[in-house]
């Protein structure tokens, strides 16, 4: 058993994607961040980052007692492990993996995240820093897109836990003011993993 601290954010999803394509058992346990429930005691001794996802394997491989990770990087490439899924044991395509997992933990997510704050949720306008983050937004789609017009998944010709770190921010797209018809080879991968069984299961935990 799995318990999974999340909310419903682009970090969150990606761990729902990872269980549901994996059908590991896992208990969803909702943390309010809009009420500061992140911030919790309980909450801060298994993220003492104060951020969601975070984990807790009842059942870990060591036999030892229940294990706590947050970091949802992380907490994807030792699940992959955990279960010998969505990440090859391959050589080359084990590393091509991890290195676009971490491409989306150092850059597109962080970027794309700061394009949303300051295009929905500053509390005044600053037009340097929206077309700052505009630009770069546009800058890592097109990144994105000229890694996939040559190689059908992130990692290569299998679907991993890359392909699913990055979707979940491809999916609010267009609060990133960007319109995926100018990225054709990201609209199509994005629409194959939209259209997955898990990822249909993942994203009703959003509604």
């Amino acid at each position: 058993m799995i318990d999974l601290y999340y909310a419903p954010t682009p970090n969150g999803h990606k761990i729902t994607l990872f269980l549901e394509e994996t059908r590991l058992d896992y208990r969803l346990i909702n943390v309010d961040i809009s009420k500061g429930s992140q911030f919790h005691p309980e909450f801060l001794a298994i993220s003492p980052n104060n951020k969601i996802p975070a984990i807790v394997d009842h059942a870990p491989a060591d036999g030892g007692a229940p294990f706590s990770l947050f970091e949802s990087g992380e907490i994807l490439l030792y699940l992959a492990e955990k279960t010998g899924l969505l990440l090859s044991g391959k050589l080359r395509e084990r590393h091509t993996t991890l290195q676009w997992l971490f491409w989306q933990v150092g850059g597109l997510g962080p970027m794309l995240g700061q394009n949303h704050h300051f295009n929905h949720f500053a509390p005044q306008t600053i037009p340097y820093a929206i077309e700052r983050y505009q630009i770069e937004t546009q800058r890592l789609y097109t990144v994105l897109n000229k890694r996939l017009e040559s190689s059908p998944w992130l990692g290569g010709d299998h679907y991993s836990i890359a392909d699913i770190a990055c979707w979940p921010w491809i999916n609010a797209h267009q609060r990133q003011r960007i319109d995926l018809d100018m990225f054709p080879a990201v609209n199509n991968w994005f629409e194959r993993i939209r259209t997955r069984p898990a990822t249909v299961r993942a994203m009703q935990h959003a509604q």
